[in-house]
């Protein structure tokens, strides 16, 4: 009896090993036949990915600039209010940021550097986070082209046409969170899908824009 339950069981196991296998090359083979299927050589331009963020990241640009305001007038003011006056004989008891003499030129000059360099940073961060987020992908009649619409900090729109060979999903869209990150060759940084937008042709994103490339140094 102990033999038979011990056989049923294996008997079981291989049966469902058997069906997730089977269900698994399934899938695979439609995956494949679909990405088989995909007709990329389109006869008019398609829009494939279209997101609109258009007041959020003027309320990024609006902080940047503020910011920025804000640091410089910092600087300027540490610049030309802290005056070098020497501290003479100091209480040996007091307090270590009490000794320091602000208007000594090493001291004025670095902060106001530093925070007119934090201003700064802030700005580039939110204008370089603006001009890598994507607003529109459209796939070029004949397939061979795509162009990459982004936003800028003054509400104009960006266009990059490129060859689809020049451009690298580093991840499925299956696979990607909160950003799809694009490589384009030559191009330092990554432009940035939303994952949060409409992907007006997912099929067709997949296997022209979302493919990942290996380009040769």
């Amino acid at each position: 009896m102990f033999c038979s339950f011990r056989f049923c069981s294996s008997i079981g196991k291989l049966s469902k090993n058997f069906g997730w296998n089977f269900h698994r090359k399934e899938i695979d083979r439609q995956f494949s036949q679909k990405i088989i299927d995909v007709n990329t050589n389109v006869v008019k331009d398609v829009i494939l990915y279209k997101s609109e963020n258009d007041r959020l990241l003027k309320i990024l640009n609006v902080f940047g600039l503020f910011q920025f305001g804000l640091w410089s007038y910092v600087s300027l003011t540490a610049f030309k209010t802290l005056k070098n006056v020497p501290g003479g004989e100091l209480d040996e008891d007091a307090v270590w940021w009490k000794k320091i003499n602000l208007g000594e030129s090493k001291y004025r000059n670095g902060l106001t550097i530093i925070t007119f360099a934090l201003g700064w940073s802030i700005l580039t961060l939110t204008w370089a986070f603006t001009l890598r987020s994507v607003k529109y992908i459209i796939l070029r009649r004949g397939g061979q082209q795509a162009t990459i619409v982004t936003y800028t900090p003054f509400s104009k729109n960006r266009l990059l046409t490129l060859d689809l060979n020049n451009i690298s999903a580093k991840e499925t869209r299956a696979a990607a969170k909160s950003f799809l990150p694009l490589k384009v060759k030559d191009y330092y940084f990554h432009y940035l899908v939303d994952m949060k937008g409409e992907f007006k042709n997912p099929l067709l994103f997949d296997n022209t824009v979302g493919l990942k490339r290996v380009w040769k140094k």
